[in-house]
């Protein structure tokens, strides 16, 4: 990763990576949209993502070690991107920023299915975190409501 990382917190280098706003949608439209071409992802970006800001984040992702390019052997002139195992490993990271958004925000309720199919109960170790924090955090009339 970069020389430049702002300090070698694990947080801060995830952000550093996934931090921005168009990141986790590319890495959306890999994971759940099974879009692989630059073209495809761009086409298909509800969000409306510019072409430069894409090349950038799929350079950045790949240069990350996130997504492989490669040369798509139907046509000369296209490259087809894949996650790689690092990639792989992110799913629980999107699914549970799904969740959240789901939970908290106004989500489509027709594209929340995936994110129900990968609902999970959270670890102990964080349950007792949240509880932690609540107790800390919240004032007492609204702890347990």
């Amino acid at each position: 990763m970069a020389t430049t990382d702002r300090s070698r917190c694990p947080i801060n280098l995830a952000v550093e990576i996934l931090g921005d706003r168009w990141s986790l949608l590319v890495l959306r439209d890999i994971i759940f949209a099974d879009r692989r071409h630059f073209r495809e992802l761009l086409r298909g970006s509800e969000e409306h993502i510019t072409s430069s800001i894409l090349a950038d984040r799929l350079e950045r992702l790949t240069t990350a070690g996130i997504l492989t390019r490669e040369d798509d052997p139907t046509h000369r002139q296209k490259a087809r991107y894949t996650l790689t195992e690092k990639g792989v490993e992110l799913v629980p990271v999107v699914a549970t920023v799904a969740q959240w958004g789901t939970a908290h925000c106004p989500a489509d309720p027709e594209k929340t299915d995936v994110v129900a199919e990968l609902a999970y109960e959270p670890p102990a170790t964080w349950t007792h975190l949240m509880d932690t924090l609540r107790s800390q955090h919240l004032p007492r009339e609204t702890i347990g409501s």
